[in-house]
C-alpha cells in the first residue's frame, strides 16, 4: 500500500467534513425504520425518497470509511456526490403545502449542515511552499 502524497493529505477542514458526512450517512440509515410496509396515506416522505436515502447513506459510509483509511480525494468526491444527491430529495419538504412547521425547520437545518458538509470534504488542501 502505498503512502499518501503531501496533495493528497487530508485536512482537518476534510475530516470534520468527513465526521459530520459519517453523522448525516447514520441518520439516513435510521429511515429503514420508517420505511412503510404499505404506502397508502402515511404521512411522510413517499417510500422512494426513504429507501434512496437509506442507499445514499450506505454510499456515505462506506466512502467516508475509505477516504478516511487512503486518504484518496475521489473518495471526497463520492461522499459530497452522495450528499448532494440526499440534500436534493429534501428539498421538496420546504415547497410542499401542509407540512408541519418543525418539519420544515429540521430540514431547512439538515440542508444547511448539508452544504456545509460538501463545502468541508470539498476544500482544498493549503498550497504547500513553492520549489524553485
Amino acid at each position: 500500500m502505498s503512502q499518501p502524497t503531501a496533495a493528497s493529505v487530508l485536512t482537518r477542514k476534510n475530516k470534520a467534513g468527513l465526521v459530520l458526512a459519517a453523522v448525516a450517512g447514520l441518520i439516513d440509515l435510521s429511515n429503514v425504520f420508517d420505511i412503510p410496509a404499505d404506502d397508502t396515506g402515511t404521512p411522510g416522505p413517499p417510500t422512494g425518497v426513504l429507501v434512496a436515502d437509506v442507499v445514499l447513506g450506505m454510499i456515505t459510509l462506506v466512502a467516508v470509511v475509505h477516504t478516511w483509511r487512503t486518504s484518496n480525494r475521489t473518495g471526497c468526491r463520492v461522499v459530497a456526490g452522495a450528499r448532494i444527491i440526499d440534500v436534493i430529495t429534501a428539498l421538496p419538504a420546504l415547497f410542499v403545502s401542509g407540512v408541519p412547521s418543525w418539519v420544515v425547520l429540521v430540514v431547512a437545518v439538515f440542508v444547511v449542515l448539508g452544504v456545509v458538509t460538501i463545502a468541508l470534504v470539498l476544500s482544498r488542501p493549503a498550497p504547500g511552499p513553492a520549489t524553485a
